[in-house]
């Protein structure tokens, strides 16, 4: 089965990533930082009509400090509060298959630190060029994500490095829960527009996952102001790299069995997030993976757009949940989805374009090729 149809209880757990989340207002931070301004929401009228649904909106990210993503707001805050713990930290330290990588270099550049990054073996040269572009020392490993991250943390321990990553684990809560409300921030940022209160405006909301950070911020922000009248949540991940999927079909934090053999780079990740898993489980209401062919229709939809219709230029990870969405319209078999979260002509669906053409030469070619996909 590709998806998983979970029940959430819509209760945030009194855990430590939840009380980090709510004691921290990283919003105030970023706004001070040289170069802030939130990212722009886009709004898709004719290929909402196109899809025969309400109203598509996409928050791009790809504006974001120049950095072509989202990545950053957690990486500096992270960074910022570790400081405050101790302003004579030398040296950051973190495993990446991309972006984030390239925020915490970004971040520890602007303060005259030195950054280390290590990175999966199938780290493409693009990426690792633009980390190497914000001053850190990129070291690739021969192993996936997880195994990086194994890295990461032992070098930290062996040269007293601080490790800043974003994925959680027994004994390594904090950092990740501080990333995680620097993810609030995009969030918060639509709260003059869409996120409107006692209601929003928007009835469902497509998160891609990775390690689940992202996802479970924005579950966390969902629930905390909406709670019940919260929209619907999907997750999406890709086909061959899909724990959070795994985990909710084994009811445990469980690791992928998929080859790790996707475009979506930054959502190449084995494992859900410890700090993540619970509010995961809290807020999601459809857990699904998608083939790759589906990233590359969403990049072609979202760069070629209807009429006048802005384009937006949203790379293998940013279009991960409109990749989703179009999988859910396109396939009989996840009609199931379509039918329960009630898709039709009044309903209003927000994505995040977490990252643009982060790879240029991948994207390049991919906006070239032609659809495999019957559009409905």
């Amino acid at each position: 089965m590709r998806y998983y149809k979970n029940t959430p209880n819509d209760i945030i757990k009194g855990d430590q990533t939840a009380n980090i989340l709510e004691n921290h207002n990283a919003l105030v931070f970023h706004t001070k930082l040289k170069g802030y301004h939130p990212t722009p929401l886009v709004h898709l009228p004719l290929l909402s009509k196109k899809y025969n649904v309400g109203n598509i909106y996409v928050k791009d990210e790809s504006h974001r400090f120049g950095l072509n993503a989202f990545k950053v707001l957690g990486a500096s805050y992270a960074i910022h509060q570790a400081l405050k713990k101790n302003p004579n930290i030398v040296c950051f330290c973190t495993a990446t298959d991309g972006n984030h990588g390239r925020a915490v270099a970004w971040s520890a550049k602007q303060i005259g630190k030195q950054a280390v990054v290590y990175v999966p073996k199938n780290t493409t040269i693009k990426r690792i060029e633009a980390i190497e572009n914000e001053g850190a020392k990129v070291i690739k490993i021969d192993g996936n994500y997880d195994e990086a991250c194994e890295q990461a943390k032992n070098m930290s321990i062996i040269n007293d490095w601080t490790l800043i990553q974003d994925t959680a684990w027994e004994g390594y809560i904090e950092t990740p829960a501080l990333i995680m409300a620097g993810y609030l921030t995009l969030f918060k940022e639509l709260e003059d527009s869409i996120h409107i209160s006692p209601t929003p405006s928007i009835d469902i909301v497509f998160l891609q996952a990775g390690v689940g950070s992202m996802a479970a911020a924005g579950i966390y922000y969902y629930l905390n102001k909406y709670g019940v009248n919260r929209p619907k949540i999907v997750i999406v991940e890709p086909e061959e790299a899909d724990g959070i999927l795994r985990s909710f079909k084994e009811n445990k934090i469980s690791t992928s069995k998929g080859n790790c053999t996707t475009i979506m780079a930054g959502l190449n990740c084995e494992t859900p997030s410890l700090g993540a898993w619970d509010l995961l489980k809290s807020g999601t209401d459809y857990s699904l993976k998608i083939d790759d062919d589906y990233a590359k229709q969403a990049i072609r939809e979202l760069y070629y757009p209807n009429g006048s219709d802005q384009k937006i230029i949203s790379g293998e990870s940013g279009v991960g949940g409109f990749a989703g969405f179009l999988a859910i319209m396109n396939e009989n078999d996840l009609k199931p989805i379509k039918e329960s979260l009630k898709i039709d002509n009044n309903t209003n669906i927000l994505f995040i374009s977490t990252e643009g053409d982060t790879d240029q030469q991948n994207f390049m070619e991919i906006i070239r090729e032609t659809s495999s996909i019957k559009n409905v």
